[in-house]
């Protein structure tokens, strides 16, 4: 059973997701649902999920199978970006090959690989007691009668609402991380 720290932290670990992820699609190029383009490549960042204390999502790019003559070409591409990707800083937990079919209309299929990447922080990597106290010193030595802004508004008390904020940023700033390492993987291969 969740607990209610892991259900706060989960809602604030999508909204980071949600807002990188149209902070992508501004940048490179929006594609149906949770999807951008970049580089004549597809990329997918998931919704999180709470595994035993464990935030989870998954970050996938089409492999290009355009640019590639055959299946086994396509297997070689998907080896060298699992191989790259043992040298992230922030190494996923797992690399997989992903095979959809598209049923675009009743007669036709469209067969797409995915390289699919699964990403999993604990709970309390997301945050730092530490950065929540120097926070909170910092906000009482501003005015009494100044309201306090922030965008996180899901706990009763201020330390907990800037908990919920550095998960957000927290959150944010890995992912962007990992996208970044798989766009520069797939650059990399394809050049």
């Amino acid at each position: 059973m969740a607990t209610l720290k892991g259900i706060l932290f989960s809602k604030y670990v999508d909204k980071g997701l949600n807002s990188l992820l149209e902070e992508l699609q501004k940048k490179y190029g929006e594609k149906k649902g949770r999807r951008f383009n970049y580089n004549n490549i597809t990329y997918e960042v998931s919704r999180s999920s709470l595994v035993d204390e464990n935030i989870q999502f998954e970050i996938s790019s089409k492999i290009p199978q355009d640019e590639l003559k055959d299946r086994k070409d396509m297997k070689g591409y998907f080896t060298a970006i699992k191989k790259l990707a043992t040298k992230f800083n922030k190494k996923p937990i797992a690399v997989e090959m992903e095979n959809i079919i598209i049923d675009t209309k009743k007669n036709t299929e469209k067969k797409r690989d995915y390289v699919k990447l699964l990403y999993s922080y604990p709970l309390d990597e997301l945050y730092s007691e530490n950065e929540i106290l120097k926070k909170t010193k910092g906000m009482k030595h501003q005015a009494q009668g100044e309201i306090l802004s922030s965008e996180a508004s899901g706990a009763l008390t201020q330390q907990g609402n800037l908990a919920l904020q550095l998960v957000k940023e927290s959150i944010q700033s890995l992912a962007r991380q990992n996208i970044e390492a798989l766009l520069d993987a797939n650059n990399k291969i394809k050049a």
